[in-house]
């Protein structure tokens, strides 16, 4: 049997970035206010809101960090009500708790979006704000979901962690939204360990939010538009904020933005590589009739680096988590979010949020949606590995259930 890949190494980092690393370690200067002007921090900043086309970009410790910050941001009262998908992270209720904010789940499909009828229905006036989960990099319909916030006046947050290189009728997801927020954290397409980016054409949210991120002082300055210290919109915003907030400290380091600005170039190539990869494994895997792969909306051009498919016709939980670990004993290994113990992923493990309505569908696809990693790294035979090592293990669990008439 072929040795399954190692699908846990992150995304490397370019040599390229090591000279740069080696000066700041020589130096001590890590601190993104240290320097008069173009700190890493301030220049990573600058280059990743031109990449995606906005005025401005924050970076921070992370895309918790930036959800919080943006719902802090938009000055909500609290206790106020933000819908968010029942299929998320953890971090994303999280944030929105950090805010002394009321979380509201709402029902998500077997295509792992968001369910437009439930999503309808919640959106009542007492909704503050809207965050939508591009979870795993799957997008729900934007159109309807933006139609229907713009006419109630009910601003959106993108959570796009996993959707950097994602987008909708061409228009790059992250920027459809008042605020999009993206994540660097090792395990996504651009790989700092930790860390986070909010990018946003709005003025005065982007200065409260880099108050709050901990620009004491008048550290504010040094954040500048794409029309630098002439962005009269932003300098006003900044001197409107002075005092008036509180410092949460949510900084993102010289040495990390050095880090992330290095992979920068290579975010096209990585998309187009993943998207191969996941193409190409998804086809495998729906020739299966255990097995599906959701397709993507016709509006959506995803960026994976990973992919998500259904058990089909698995009746019983044992049958598969039977699956599981023949996947394993085949060198794969599947996350079945709703049958992994403790998973972060499973809205029933957020006891903090307090009870929520029923979510029929979420539940039903959580108990069989299995999550497997495909990093862009991996070459053909590999994923033809991946693949058959899956389809093996469901037909190996399904003849073992014919056979004892299950």
């Amino acid at each position: 049997m072929t040795q399954a890949p190692n699908v846990y190494d992150a995304e490397p980092i370019p040599a390229s970035v090591r000279a740069e690393i080696e000066k700041m370690l020589q130096t001590g200067d890590l601190f993104r206010y240290t320097a008069a002007e173009n700190a890493p921090v301030s220049l990573l900043e600058r280059e990743f809101a031109d990449m995606m086309g906005t005025k401005y970009a924050l970076a921070v410790s992370s895309c918790s960090a930036a959800l919080f910050l943006s719902l802090e941001a938009l000055a909500l009262e609290p206790g106020t009500k933000v819908l968010i998908p029942g299929f998320t992270f953890a971090a994303v209720p999280s944030s929105v708790v950090h805010a002394k904010l009321t979380p509201i789940l709402v029902d998500v499909a077997a295509n792992y979006r968001i369910d437009m009828a439930d999503f309808e229905a919640k959106l009542t006036p007492d909704v503050g704000a809207v965050i939508i989960s591009h979870m795993r990099g799957h997008t729900s319909d934007m159109d309807a979901i933006m139609a229907l916030c713009d006419a109630a006046g009910i601003p959106v947050i993108e959570d796009a962690a996993h959707s950097l290189g994602t987008t909708w009728n061409g228009q790059k997801i992250g920027t459809m939204g008042r605020v999009g927020c993206f994540s660097f954290q090792s395990y996504k397409l651009v790989n700092a360990g930790e860390g986070g980016i909010l990018v946003t054409d709005d003025a005065d949210l982007l200065a409260r939010a880099v108050i709050m991120s901990g620009a004491y002082e008048h550290n504010w300055k040094k954040h500048q538009g794409p029309g630098g210290a002439d962005d009269t919109a932003l300098a006003e915003a900044f001197a409107r904020w002075q005092n008036e907030l509180p410092l949460y400290n949510l900084r993102l380091s010289n040495l990390s933005a050095a880090l992330v600005r290095a992979q920068l170039p290579e975010v096209e190539t990585r998309v187009r590589k993943g998207r191969i990869n996941h193409d190409y494994v998804a086809d495998k895997l729906n020739a299966s009739p255990w097995l599906s792969v959701p397709p993507a909306l016709p509006a959506e051009k995803r960026a994976p680096d990973s992919i998500q498919f259904n058990l089909e016709e698995f009746l019983s939980d044992e049958d598969a988590i039977a699956f599981a670990e023949a996947a394993a004993a085949r060198g794969v290994k599947v996350q079945i979010f709703g049958l992994s113990e403790d998973n972060a992923r499973a809205f029933w493990n957020w006891k903090f949020i307090g009870p929520q309505g029923p979510l029929p569908q979420t539940v039903n696809m959580l108990m069989r949606a299995c999550d497997v990693r495909l990093p862009t790294r991996l070459t053909t035979d590999e994923l033809d590995t991946i693949a058959d090592a899956l389809i093996a293990a469901a037909a190996e669990v399904k003849a073992g259930s014919r056979a004892y008439g299950t």
